[in-house]
Protein backbone atom coordinates (compact mmCIF):
# COMPACT_ATOMS: atom_id res chain seq x y z
CA UNK A 1 0.00 0.00 0.00
CA UNK A 2 1.35 3.25 -0.98
CA UNK A 3 0.80 6.21 1.58
CA UNK A 4 1.39 9.99 0.73
CA UNK A 5 2.04 11.60 4.48
CA UNK A 6 1.82 15.45 4.18
CA UNK A 7 2.50 17.24 6.74
CA UNK A 8 5.47 14.10 7.98
CA UNK A 9 7.66 16.51 9.83
CA UNK A 10 5.16 18.13 12.22
CA UNK A 11 4.47 16.91 15.90
CA UNK A 12 2.26 14.74 14.91
CA UNK A 13 3.36 13.71 10.96
CA UNK A 14 6.94 12.53 12.48
CA UNK A 15 5.22 10.08 14.78
CA UNK A 16 2.67 8.97 12.08
CA UNK A 17 5.97 8.56 9.58
CA UNK A 18 7.35 6.29 11.85
CA UNK A 19 4.37 4.45 12.59
CA UNK A 20 3.85 3.39 8.76
CA UNK A 21 7.31 3.51 7.95
CA UNK A 22 7.07 0.22 10.67
CA UNK A 23 4.54 -1.58 8.72
CA UNK A 24 6.70 -3.18 5.98
CA UNK A 25 3.29 -3.22 3.87
CA UNK A 26 3.19 0.44 3.40
CA UNK A 27 5.51 2.55 0.68
CA UNK A 28 5.24 5.88 2.38
CA UNK A 29 6.21 8.69 0.58
CA UNK A 30 6.28 12.36 2.39
CA UNK A 31 5.07 15.60 0.54
CA UNK A 32 5.34 19.03 2.58
CA UNK A 33 7.46 22.04 2.34
CA UNK A 34 10.48 21.08 4.03
CA UNK A 35 13.80 20.24 2.04
CA UNK A 36 13.79 16.52 4.07
CA UNK A 37 10.52 15.78 2.21
CA UNK A 38 10.45 13.47 -0.31
CA UNK A 39 8.28 16.36 -2.64
CA UNK A 40 8.17 19.57 -1.79
CA UNK A 41 5.01 21.21 -1.86
CA UNK A 42 2.68 23.89 0.49
CA UNK A 43 -0.76 23.38 0.46
CA UNK A 44 -1.54 26.53 1.96
CA UNK A 45 -0.57 28.21 -1.96
CA UNK A 46 -0.18 25.40 -4.04
CA UNK A 47 -2.41 24.96 -6.74
CA UNK A 48 -4.67 21.87 -6.45
CA UNK A 49 -3.89 20.94 -10.10
CA UNK A 50 -0.17 20.57 -9.58
CA UNK A 51 -1.15 18.41 -6.39
CA UNK A 52 -3.17 16.69 -8.93
CA UNK A 53 -0.42 15.72 -11.20
CA UNK A 54 1.32 14.55 -8.70
CA UNK A 55 -1.21 12.31 -7.20
CA UNK A 56 -1.87 10.98 -10.62
CA UNK A 57 1.99 10.44 -11.18
CA UNK A 58 2.56 8.51 -7.01
CA UNK A 59 -1.29 7.13 -7.13
CA UNK A 60 -1.19 6.42 -3.50
CA UNK A 61 -3.64 4.43 -1.85
CA UNK A 62 -4.04 6.39 1.24
CA UNK A 63 -3.46 10.08 2.08
CA UNK A 64 -2.60 11.31 5.49
CA UNK A 65 -2.83 15.40 5.90
CA UNK A 66 -1.08 16.03 9.33
CA UNK A 67 -0.20 19.35 7.92
CA UNK A 68 -1.56 22.68 9.78
CA UNK A 69 -0.97 25.59 12.44
CA UNK A 70 -1.66 25.87 16.06
CA UNK A 71 -1.13 29.70 16.06
CA UNK A 72 -1.76 32.77 14.34
CA UNK A 73 -3.89 35.13 13.20
CA UNK A 74 -7.34 34.07 12.04
CA UNK A 75 -6.31 34.51 8.23
CA UNK A 76 -2.97 32.48 8.93
CA UNK A 77 -4.89 29.62 10.29
CA UNK A 78 -7.67 29.49 7.60
CA UNK A 79 -5.22 29.60 5.10
CA UNK A 80 -2.75 26.36 6.77
CA UNK A 81 -5.79 24.67 7.89
CA UNK A 82 -9.13 24.81 6.00
CA UNK A 83 -7.76 26.10 2.48
CA UNK A 84 -4.71 23.69 2.14
CA UNK A 85 -7.49 21.01 3.33
CA UNK A 86 -9.48 22.30 0.13
CA UNK A 87 -6.67 22.02 -1.71
CA UNK A 88 -5.92 18.50 -0.97
CA UNK A 89 -10.30 17.47 -1.27
CA UNK A 90 -9.86 19.56 -5.43
CA UNK A 91 -6.96 17.35 -5.66
CA UNK A 92 -8.33 14.39 -5.23
CA UNK A 93 -11.53 14.57 -6.69
CA UNK A 94 -10.19 15.51 -9.82
CA UNK A 95 -7.02 12.88 -9.91
CA UNK A 96 -8.04 9.10 -11.15
CA UNK A 97 -5.86 7.64 -7.69
CA UNK A 98 -9.02 6.87 -6.05
CA UNK A 99 -7.69 7.16 -2.55
CA UNK A 100 -9.03 7.14 0.74
CA UNK A 101 -8.32 10.88 2.73
CA UNK A 102 -7.27 10.23 6.68
CA UNK A 103 -7.78 13.70 7.79
CA UNK A 104 -6.48 14.98 11.38
CA UNK A 105 -8.90 17.08 12.89
CA UNK A 106 -9.00 18.40 16.74
CA UNK A 107 -11.01 18.48 19.79
CA UNK A 108 -11.22 22.22 19.63
CA UNK A 109 -13.66 21.98 17.11
CA UNK A 110 -16.18 21.23 19.54
CA UNK A 111 -15.57 24.07 21.66
CA UNK A 112 -16.56 24.36 25.93
CA UNK A 113 -17.83 21.16 27.08
CA UNK A 114 -20.09 20.42 30.14
CA UNK A 115 -17.86 19.50 33.32
CA UNK A 116 -18.15 16.08 33.90
CA UNK A 117 -19.50 14.74 30.35
CA UNK A 118 -17.31 13.30 27.46
CA UNK A 119 -17.74 14.49 24.20
CA UNK A 120 -19.05 12.38 21.81
CA UNK A 121 -18.91 12.55 17.48
CA UNK A 122 -23.00 13.42 17.63
CA UNK A 123 -22.16 16.54 19.41
CA UNK A 124 -23.28 20.05 17.80
CA UNK A 125 -19.66 21.63 17.47
CA UNK A 126 -19.40 25.04 18.76
CA UNK A 127 -15.56 26.15 18.48
CA UNK A 128 -14.14 28.84 20.66
CA UNK A 129 -11.93 30.62 18.90
CA UNK A 130 -10.29 30.97 15.51
CA UNK A 131 -8.17 27.61 15.30
CA UNK A 132 -11.03 25.62 16.25
CA UNK A 133 -13.18 27.23 13.95
CA UNK A 134 -10.29 26.77 11.20
CA UNK A 135 -10.45 22.76 11.84
CA UNK A 136 -13.83 22.59 11.98
CA UNK A 137 -14.37 24.44 8.54
CA UNK A 138 -11.81 21.65 7.13
CA UNK A 139 -13.61 18.60 8.31
CA UNK A 140 -16.92 20.11 6.74
CA UNK A 141 -14.34 20.39 3.51
CA UNK A 142 -14.12 16.96 4.31
CA UNK A 143 -17.31 15.51 5.23
CA UNK A 144 -18.73 17.21 1.94
CA UNK A 145 -16.08 16.20 -0.42
CA UNK A 146 -17.51 12.85 -1.45
CA UNK A 147 -14.47 11.10 -1.16
CA UNK A 148 -13.70 8.15 0.88
CA UNK A 149 -12.68 9.76 3.80
CA UNK A 150 -12.47 9.65 7.69
CA UNK A 151 -11.47 12.77 10.03
CA UNK A 152 -9.68 12.03 13.45
CA UNK A 153 -10.43 14.44 16.26
CA UNK A 154 -7.38 14.67 18.10
CA UNK A 155 -7.78 15.72 21.80
CA UNK A 156 -5.01 17.06 23.77
CA UNK A 157 -1.52 15.31 22.23
CA UNK A 158 1.41 14.73 24.60
CA UNK A 159 4.31 12.87 24.97
CA UNK A 160 8.37 12.74 22.96
CA UNK A 161 8.11 16.21 21.27
CA UNK A 162 5.55 18.18 23.03
CA UNK A 163 6.16 22.15 21.70
CA UNK A 164 7.80 24.13 24.83
CA UNK A 165 4.96 26.88 24.57
CA UNK A 166 2.02 24.32 25.06
CA UNK A 167 0.83 24.25 28.85
CA UNK A 168 2.41 20.49 29.24
CA UNK A 169 5.86 21.69 27.36
CA UNK A 170 6.07 24.89 29.67
CA UNK A 171 5.26 23.26 32.86
CA UNK A 172 8.45 21.29 32.21
CA UNK A 173 10.30 23.94 31.35
CA UNK A 174 9.42 25.71 34.43
CA UNK A 175 10.30 22.72 36.63
CA UNK A 176 14.14 22.56 34.23
CA UNK A 177 14.18 26.50 35.43
CA UNK A 178 13.64 25.57 39.11
CA UNK A 179 15.81 22.50 39.59
CA UNK A 180 18.67 24.22 37.42
CA UNK A 181 18.32 26.94 39.96
CA UNK A 182 18.18 24.71 43.23
CA UNK A 183 14.86 26.67 44.13
CA UNK A 184 12.90 24.87 46.17
CA UNK A 185 9.31 26.49 45.76
CA UNK A 186 7.29 26.46 42.27
CA UNK A 187 4.28 28.82 42.11
CA UNK A 188 1.94 27.96 39.00
CA UNK A 189 -1.39 29.43 38.09
CA UNK A 190 -4.15 28.58 35.88
CA UNK A 191 -3.66 24.77 36.84
CA UNK A 192 -7.55 24.29 36.60
CA UNK A 193 -8.50 23.44 33.28
CA UNK A 194 -8.92 19.55 32.43
CA UNK A 195 -7.38 18.01 29.36
CA UNK A 196 -8.20 15.10 27.82
CA UNK A 197 -4.34 13.85 26.72
CA UNK A 198 -3.32 11.30 24.53
CA UNK A 199 -0.29 10.21 23.75
CA UNK A 200 1.68 11.00 20.45
CA UNK A 201 2.02 7.44 19.57
CA UNK A 202 -1.24 6.74 20.32
CA UNK A 203 -2.34 8.89 17.81
CA UNK A 204 0.12 7.81 15.01
CA UNK A 205 -1.75 4.20 16.08
CA UNK A 206 -4.93 5.80 15.28
CA UNK A 207 -3.90 7.18 11.89
CA UNK A 208 -2.30 3.60 10.84
CA UNK A 209 -5.66 1.91 12.02
CA UNK A 210 -8.08 4.76 10.28
CA UNK A 211 -5.47 4.24 6.97
CA UNK A 212 -6.50 0.25 6.86
CA UNK A 213 -10.19 0.48 7.77
CA UNK A 214 -13.04 1.60 5.79
CA UNK A 215 -14.18 3.90 8.79
CA UNK A 216 -15.91 7.35 7.72
CA UNK A 217 -16.73 10.57 9.58
CA UNK A 218 -15.57 11.59 12.22
CA UNK A 219 -13.58 9.46 15.25
CA UNK A 220 -12.78 10.75 18.05
CA UNK A 221 -9.31 10.17 19.53
CA UNK A 222 -8.24 10.75 22.83
CA UNK A 223 -7.68 8.97 26.30
CA UNK A 224 -11.19 9.02 27.96
CA UNK A 225 -10.18 10.69 30.59
CA UNK A 226 -10.02 14.60 31.59
CA UNK A 227 -6.89 15.23 33.51
CA UNK A 228 -6.44 18.71 35.91
CA UNK A 229 -3.43 20.51 34.45
CA UNK A 230 -2.75 20.68 38.58
CA UNK A 231 -2.52 16.77 38.76
CA UNK A 232 -0.59 17.12 35.68
CA UNK A 233 1.99 19.28 37.30
CA UNK A 234 2.21 17.14 40.60
CA UNK A 235 2.54 14.26 38.28
CA UNK A 236 5.40 16.04 36.59
CA UNK A 237 7.36 16.56 39.16
CA UNK A 238 7.26 12.96 40.50
CA UNK A 239 8.68 12.01 37.74
CA UNK A 240 11.04 14.44 37.38
CA UNK A 241 12.47 13.99 40.79
CA UNK A 242 11.65 17.81 41.73
CA UNK A 243 11.28 17.74 45.76
CA UNK A 244 10.65 21.61 46.38
CA UNK A 245 7.13 22.59 47.17
CA UNK A 246 4.35 22.90 44.31
CA UNK A 247 1.92 26.48 45.62
CA UNK A 248 -0.84 26.98 43.17
CA UNK A 249 -1.41 30.75 42.90
CA UNK A 250 -4.87 32.27 43.69
CA UNK A 251 -7.62 33.76 41.26
CA UNK A 252 -9.37 33.02 38.85
CA UNK A 253 -9.05 31.20 35.88
CA UNK A 254 -6.37 33.10 33.79
CA UNK A 255 -2.53 32.86 31.78
CA UNK A 256 -0.97 29.70 33.33
CA UNK A 257 2.29 31.30 34.99
CA UNK A 258 5.28 29.85 37.00
CA UNK A 259 6.60 31.73 39.59
CA UNK A 260 10.36 30.20 40.67
CA UNK A 261 11.61 30.86 44.20
CA UNK A 262 10.59 34.47 45.42
CA UNK A 263 11.14 36.89 42.29
CA UNK A 264 10.98 40.25 43.41
CA UNK A 265 8.05 40.88 41.36
CA UNK A 266 5.82 38.86 39.46
CA UNK A 267 7.02 40.36 36.23
CA UNK A 268 10.93 39.17 37.42
CA UNK A 269 9.83 35.28 36.42
CA UNK A 270 6.73 35.23 35.09
CA UNK A 271 6.28 32.72 32.21
CA UNK A 272 2.80 33.27 30.56
CA UNK A 273 1.34 30.56 28.48
CA UNK A 274 -1.85 30.76 27.24
CA UNK A 275 -4.94 29.61 29.26
CA UNK A 276 -6.08 27.34 28.68
CA UNK A 277 -5.13 26.02 25.01
CA UNK A 278 -5.29 28.29 22.15
CA UNK A 279 -8.24 26.40 21.11
CA UNK A 280 -10.86 28.17 22.58
CA UNK A 281 -12.01 24.51 24.66
CA UNK A 282 -13.07 26.90 28.03
CA UNK A 283 -12.41 24.50 31.36
CA UNK A 284 -13.16 20.30 30.28
CA UNK A 285 -12.64 18.61 27.51
CA UNK A 286 -12.67 15.11 27.70
CA UNK A 287 -13.53 12.39 24.59
CA UNK A 288 -16.33 9.56 24.22
CA UNK A 289 -13.66 7.31 22.45
CA UNK A 290 -16.06 4.58 22.04
CA UNK A 291 -16.44 5.12 18.43
CA UNK A 292 -12.45 4.51 17.71
CA UNK A 293 -12.85 1.39 19.80
CA UNK A 294 -15.38 0.01 17.58
CA UNK A 295 -14.67 1.13 14.57
CA UNK A 296 -10.98 0.78 14.35
CA UNK A 297 -10.43 -1.40 16.65
CA UNK A 298 -8.35 0.99 18.85
CA UNK A 299 -7.89 1.73 22.01
CA UNK A 300 -4.70 3.97 23.96
CA UNK A 301 -2.09 2.14 25.49
CA UNK A 302 0.30 4.74 26.85
CA UNK A 303 -0.82 6.22 30.18
CA UNK A 304 0.17 10.24 30.82
CA UNK A 305 2.84 9.10 33.01
CA UNK A 306 4.73 7.75 30.59
CA UNK A 307 4.09 10.66 28.11
CA UNK A 308 5.03 13.01 31.07
CA UNK A 309 8.45 11.25 31.45
CA UNK A 310 9.40 11.77 27.77
CA UNK A 311 8.45 15.12 27.87
CA UNK A 312 10.60 15.91 31.07
CA UNK A 313 13.66 13.65 29.85
CA UNK A 314 13.85 16.15 26.11
CA UNK A 315 13.60 19.32 29.41
CA UNK A 316 16.00 17.93 31.47
CA UNK A 317 18.90 17.26 28.70
CA UNK A 318 18.51 21.40 28.94
CA UNK A 319 20.00 21.09 32.24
Amino acid sequence: MRVLLIGANGYLGRFVADRLLADPAVQLTALGRGDDADVRFDLASGSPGALTRFLDAVHPGVVVNCAGATRGGARDLARHNTVAVATVCEALRRSGCGARLVQLGCGAEYGPSQPGSSTAEDAVPRPGGPYGVSKLAATELVLGSGLDAVVLRVFSPAGPGTPAGSPLGRLAEAMRRAMQSGDGELKLGGLGVQRDFIDVRDVARAVHAASLSAAQGVINIGSGRAVRLRDAAAMLARVAGYGGALHELDGPPGPLRATIGHPRSESDHMAPVAYPYPDGCGSWQQADVRTARDRLGWRPRINLEESLADIWMEAACRI
